[in-house]
This record gives structure tokens, C-alpha cells and sequence, in this order.
């Protein structure tokens, strides 16, 4: 999960650095890589690659691919580490939603650790006027459907290869971005095709990444390991992008960070 922490914080910051292309865009691109890719590797091994439940391996690809066309939108649209901290929500839903999906216990304590966490989220949007109302809807959504996503990985343990999963994402993803897409294509020039290749490259190592450390774990316990995610986005958003936050911003992201942690420790 640290991997896949890496890799993701290095997306990030490849989708952030092209605002010029639709999020939409970057997404179609990323899904004719992985799609490609996915297969290849999945010949290659003699796996089938529709799998035996498609029901649930379709429901993953929509309910990914709702929670990344989410997050991408916000990427572009407010400080990285904002939109980062935002996405890292996801932990929480997917400890909530655990409950009905994996019937996975909660310790009521943990509800409390919830509330720390959409606390620091509203601080976060109350104080930072680059956070309006609308994209921290967005970024709620985005992690919404994200632990939404990981609850179905975690069904799928005991029937899908890893690649599988991974496989089903952009084969739903891809007629919908290219529809989409067609519709408000801008033309990569230059570098972009060289970031839009990297970003494939990236998404795919760290999903693969992400996929084995939720078919094998905790579901709840996995997923507060990705926290480091905020503290990538900080140092990335600073360098790279010259952002900085208000006292009180940066208070909201340590809220989030401390509902998480502490959800953590009780699930230990």
C-alpha cells in the first residue's frame, strides 16, 4: 500500500501539471494504457480476462471510474494537497460502508475518529477560498465512491486475479471517456503526450499495488495506511506548484490525518 502511495503521488502530480487537457481526456488516455497493458499480461499468464463474476467486476469498473473522473476534476481545480486530503476520506467510507458490503466490525469509538476527520474537512473548506462549497462536494464524492470501490475489491478476493480488477476498470471506463471526450477534445502538444504516457505507467503500477494490498488485508486497515498520500501532496504541491495554506488549512489537514491514524489504531 506505501507503493501504491507513491506512485499515485506522482499521478497526481502529472495530472495537475497538464490543466489543459479535460480531466476527462486524461482519463481516456490512461484507460486505453491500462486496458492494453492489462490484457497483454493477462494473455501472457493464461488468465481469463472477463473473469467469473462480472456482475461485481462491471459494478467495480463504474463505481472506480465515478470516484476517479471525481478526483482528477478537483486536482485540476484546487491545491493538491487540498484535493489529496479530500480524497483520503475514502478510508472512512470504506470503513462505513465495510459494514453492510464485508459485514466488518466497528468499535463505536471509531465513529468518533469519523467525525475528526469531516471535521478537518470542514475546516479545511471554510478557510481556504480556493476550497469553495462545490469542489469539496466533488472531492466528498470522489471518496465516496472510492471506498465504494475498494469494498468490492475485497469481495472479489477469492475469485479475481489482481490484473482482472484492474482490467475491468478501463474497459467500462473507456466507451464512456471517449463519448465524453469527443465532445470537448483538446489536442495534446508536446510534453503532454509524454506526462499523459507517464500517468498511465504510474496509475497502473499503483493500482496493481493497491489491488494486492486490499485482497489480502483488512480492508479498513489498508486503506488508513495510504495517509502518507497528504503529506506527498504538501511536499509536491510546494515545489511544484508553489502552494501554501493558511494556519487553519493546514489544521483541517491534520484533522483528517488524526481521524484516520486513530481509526487505525483502533482497527490494530
Amino acid at each position: 500500500m506505501l507503493l501504491a502511495g507513491i506512485f499515485f503521488a506522482l499521478m497526481n502530480v502529472s495530472v495537475k501539471y497538464i490543466p489543459h487537457i479535460p480531466a476527462i481526456e486524461i482519463i481516456l488516455f490512461r484507460s486505453i494504457f491500462s486496458l492494453v497493458f492489462s490484457y497483454l499480461v493477462l494473455k501472457n499468464q493464461g488468465v481469463y480476462v472477463f473473469g467469473n463474476n462480472k456482475k461485481l467486476l462491471i459494478t467495480r469498473g463504474i463505481v472506480g471510474s465515478i470516484g476517479l473522473i471525481t478526483f482528477f476534476y478537483t486536482l485540476q481545480k484546487i491545491p493538491l494537497a487540498s484535493a489529496v486530503t479530500m480524497q483520503y476520506l475514502s478510508p472512512i467510507f470504506t470503513s462505513i460502508l465495510g459494514i453492510f458490503i464485508l459485514k466488518e466490525r466497528i468499535r463505536p469509538i471509531q465513529f468518533l475518529f469519523f467525525a475528526i476527520s469531516f471535521a478537518g474537512v470542514l475546516v479545511l473548506q471554510g478557510f481556504d477560498p480556493r476550497v469553495n462549497l462545490f469542489y469539496a462536494s466533488i472531492g466528498i464524492v470522489s471518496a465516496l465512491f472510492s471506498g465504494l470501490a475498494y469494498n468490492v475489491i475485497r469481495r472479489l478476493k477469492n475469485t479475481e486475479h489482481p490484473l482482472v480488477i484492474i482490467f475491468y476498470f478501463p474497459l467500462v471506463t473507456l466507451p464512456f471517456a471517449a463519448l465524453w471526450s469527443y465532445f470537448g477534445w483538446v489536442q495534446p502538444e508536446g510534453w503532454d503526450w509524454v506526462l499523459l504516457l507517464w500517468i498511465g505507467i504510474c496509475t497502473q503500477t499503483a493500482q496493481y499495488f493497491m489491488t494486492l494490498a486490499y485482497q489480502n488485508a483488512n480492508v479498513a486497515k489498508v486503506s488508513s495506511l495510504s495517509y502518507i498520500g497528504i503529506i506527498y501532496a504538501l511536499i509536491f504541491g510546494f515545489f511544484f506548484f508553489g502552494e501554501t495554506f493558511q494556519v487553519l488549512s493546514y489544521v483541517g489537514m491534520a484533522l483528517v490525518l488524526l481521524g484516520i491514524v486513530l481509526n487505525l489504531r483502533v482497527k490494530g
